[in-house]
């Protein structure tokens, strides 16, 4: 227990403020995703602004590209969240159908492969598979999050319990255990985004 405490401290005593910012803004922003509150864009859209910094200092170069997309998704999802649906008006969640979802694992294996390939041989990335894996997911993912997709949750669960292998081995230890976070975040997203779609919607 005491080397545990021990090394909880040693991280956070390397953990820098920008960290520490992403890492807030991070909280904030799914913690008010999993209510449905708007104003998890604008949260997101800060966090995601110091994240690109921090993930290209240390070497993560699809996830520091990731986060230059989170902030043009942060606008996107804001606007769809108002005026996405049919009508111009608040989006409502709804569910794809299971053909969908295959079509999204075979986008993201693809995808995964092709950029974990070039990284490996033409960059000095760190983990460029893994790298790959998260960030392509996490592209459509975060698509899914503004067009209110119910399953996005289900995902998330997957590439953030990846992610944390991949921030604790980059020494972001304040990072793995924001993710950590978001794994649990993520099923009382999904339990709450289920809720008002079959009561509310």
């Amino acid at each position: 227990m005491s080397e545990f405490l021990n090394a909880v401290v040693e991280a956070w005593a390397t953990t820098s403020y920008t960290e520490i910012v992403a890492v807030v803004f991070g909280l904030i922003y799914i913690t008010l995703a999993a209510k449905e509150n708007i104003w998890c864009w604008p949260a997101g859209f800060i966090g995601t602004g110091t994240s690109i910094y921090l993930f290209w200092d240390g070497s993560l170069y699809m996830e520091s590209a990731l986060n230059v997309y989170y902030l043009l998704m942060a606008i996107f999802g804001w606007w769809q969240w108002q005026y996405g649906s049919a009508t111009k008006t608040t989006l409502k969640i709804r569910s794809l159908a299971l053909k969908e979802h295959i079509s999204i694992f075979v986008l993201i294996a693809t995808l995964t492969l092709i950029s974990g390939y070039f990284l490996s041989t033409k960059t000095e990335a760190a983990l460029p598979y893994l790298d790959s894996f998260t960030t392509w997911s996490a592209v459509v993912t975060t698509w899914m999050v503004a067009r209110k997709i119910l399953e996005n949750w289900l995902y998330w669960i997957v590439i953030n319990s990846a992610a944390i292998y991949l921030f604790l081995e980059r020494g972001f230890a304040l990072y793995a255990l924001l993710f950590a976070l978001y794994v649990i975040i993520a099923f009382f997203g999904y339990r709450q985004w289920r809720y008002t779609a079959h009561h509310v919607n």
